[in-house]
């Protein structure tokens, strides 16, 4: 498949491929480090500077970055209802891309460093690790080498410690010594909360004297998995989080530059087509691993079996549901963005990327929890695709 026609598969399914760079979540963190004068350029020649004009922020002594996993751009619209604060920011907000796969793992490693999960290794919410030869998860961090060695690109706290500047990730102690925080926020120094109230006390406390601060907000995605984003759980989690970065933007200092931003958006799979690898035999021959997201898999085909045989075979069982793409296809066409030699032979052999509000699911190897879950993201459509980058000033 050339990357023509694998792009116009994806348009025909409403499908769109991620921005990197300036367009990108990447910018973010690289655009907050230009804001206080913190030198950063990226092995793909990104620019603190750059960013930070491309974004249109102004200069600051202090700034603080929140990211609130799950909220996508449509979603936080839709449901606009529920979020004074972030409502008001609405009209000078702007869109733009998560990265492929359009999951947590990814996103923080690009947010991080400002560069592509083709760059960092941090390809999904799990992989067939290539160092371990085992299904590894990169979110508990298992079965796979120690952090540094999987991500070893500069992240963006790193630099802003390098450049004498504060470096504050705020989050949950269970997080502190991570594997994803070792990974996409090394150099800053941890400051926990058991909630939500209190992990924006500890940000507001990082910020009485001038720096980075980064501050992470599960709520509503947690919310949207178990009940989805069109449920009055998700209402809820999304008006407390609201209430909290509003006291967040009122208690820091006077000039204080907050971004709120997101890592991808969600869908609601509830009466969506389903296929259970472990169920179908056309689906499961051939195939080694399962590995990735419902909406965005990685497959590892048996040791002599031909990708593209396992492709057509694939492709014709899920029609117009997906596109399944092989693994230089997928990196042809920038879905990961660039791709170092190291990190090439751990994404799949087979990419499936799922279309409408369907999933690919394997009870071989995943937990019932994480099969009957409502909201799930990892795809290319808009509405887990797009992501809002709200700009606030103290």
């Amino acid at each position: 498949m050339t990357v023509a026609a694998l792009q116009a598969d994806l348009d025909r399914r409403g499908l769109r491929r991620p921005a990197y760079g300036t367009a990108g979540l990447g910018a973010v963190m690289l655009g907050a480090a230009g804001s206080l004068g913190i030198p950063v350029t990226t092995v793909d020649g990104e620019t603190s500077t750059g960013s930070m004009k491309a974004l249109g922020l102004p200069a600051a002594k202090r700034v603080c970055v929140v990211l609130v996993d799950g909220l996508g751009m449509r979603l936080l619209t839709e449901r606009r209802g529920h979020a004074r604060t972030l409502r008001d920011l609405l009209p000078s907000a702007r869109t733009l891309s998560a990265p492929f796969p359009s999951t947590t793992a990814a996103a923080l490693g690009v947010l991080g460093t400002g560069t592509s999960p083709g760059r960092t290794g941090l390809l999904g919410y799990s992989i067939r690790s290539s160092a371990t030869g085992q299904l590894a998860n990169m979110l508990s961090w298992t079965n796979l080498p120690e952090p540094e060695q999987v991500q070893q690109e500069p992240t963006i706290l790193e630099a802003a410690v390098a450049a004498g500047a504060r470096a504050t990730a705020v989050g949950l102690a269970r997080f502190e010594t991570s594997g994803m925080t070792r990974a996409a926020l090394r150099g800053a120094r941890y400051a926990a909360g058991p909630t939500l109230s209190a992990r924006v006390d500890q940000a507001v406390e990082s910020l009485r004297a001038p720096g980075l601060t980064y501050l992470y907000v599960g709520e509503v995605d947690k919310a949207g998995h178990h009940h989805g984003w069109k449920s009055g759980e998700w209402g809820d989690a999304l008006a407390e989080v609201d209430l909290e970065i509003g006291r967040l933007v009122r208690s820091v200092p006077r000039g204080t530059l907050v971004l709120v931003t997101a890592d991808h958006g969600m869908v609601d799979v509830t009466g969506g087509s389903r296929w259970d690898v472990a169920d179908e035999p056309e689906l499961a021959r051939g195939v080694a691993v399962v590995a990735g997201e419902p909406r965005a898999t990685h497959l590892y085909v048996e040791p002599g079996v031909d990708p593209v045989e396992v492709q057509s075979r694939w492709q014709a069982v899920l029609g117009s549901h997906a596109v399944v793409a092989l693994r230089d296809d997928a990196v042809a066409a920038g879905l990961f963005g660039p791709v170092h030699e190291r990190t090439l032979p751990d994404v799949g052999d087979l990419v499936v990327i799922m279309a409408k509000n369907s999933v690919v699911v394997d009870s071989a190897s995943q937990t019932p929890a994480s099969i009957a879950l409502i909201g799930v993201h990892g795809s290319l459509t808009p509405d887990e695709m797009k992501v809002p980058l709200l700009v606030a000033t103290a």
